[in-house]
């Protein structure tokens, strides 16, 4: 398996403007590769715009609203380039796409590193913020998931939060655990009648 970067990239619309969305890149053979989802906004801002920035953050609140619908996140101008990165990010990748390869549901973007630049410390592993974000991709899946599948990954997820969150990432864990309690409440209600 490949290395995969969990990451924010923003891509540009065809009018220009920023599109931010959580994004796992696959590191392979000296590429990083975008593989969104058809259809996305993403996939179509790459198509017209093939440059992207990978922001990384430690912030697990940006992933949680990401995925719960909130996408006003602060983003930074870069100099020389045209799609800014997360304000709140500890570095970021400017990634120009050198290739796509086709594919029905997920076309592979395969992209060069121009440039990495560092903007803030890396203050190490937290066990929650990586909680955070497996239950944020939970999230994008529920559909695809039984129910009993979610509840036993989101009980063994809750151990790892209630042992090493801080206020961050306990805010992040509720916004996500409302996206699939919600989703949860609904699929039982749709059961039931």
């Amino acid at each position: 398996m490949p290395l995969i970067h969990e990451c924010v990239v923003t891509t540009l619309s065809p009018e220009g403007r920023p599109h931010i969305a959580p994004l796992g890149l696959i590191e392979e053979h000296g590429y990083w590769i975008a593989a969104p989802f058809r259809p996305s906004s993403t996939l179509l801002n790459l198509t017209h715009t093939p440059k992207l920035t990978a922001s990384f953050t430690d912030d697990a609140r940006i992933f949680a609203g990401l995925v719960t619908g909130c996408r006003n996140w602060p983003l930074t101008d870069i100099e020389g380039w045209p799609a800014p990165r997360l304000s709140a990010a500890l570095a970021h990748a400017e990634l120009i796409v050198a290739r796509v390869e086709e594919h029905e549901l997920r076309p592979r973007f395969f992209c060069k590193v121009r440039r990495i630049e560092s903007h803030r410390a890396f203050l190490g592993m937290n066990r929650a913020r990586a909680a955070v974000l497996e239950a944020a991709i939970l999230a994008t899946r529920l559909d695809m998931l039984p129910r009993e599948k979610i509840e036993s990954e989101l009980a063994y997820l809750q151990i790892a939060v209630d042992k090493t969150a801080g206020q961050a990432e306990r805010e992040a864990w509720d916004m996500v655990r409302a996206k699939i309690d919600a989703h949860m409440n609904d699929v039982k209600a749709g059961v039931a009648q």
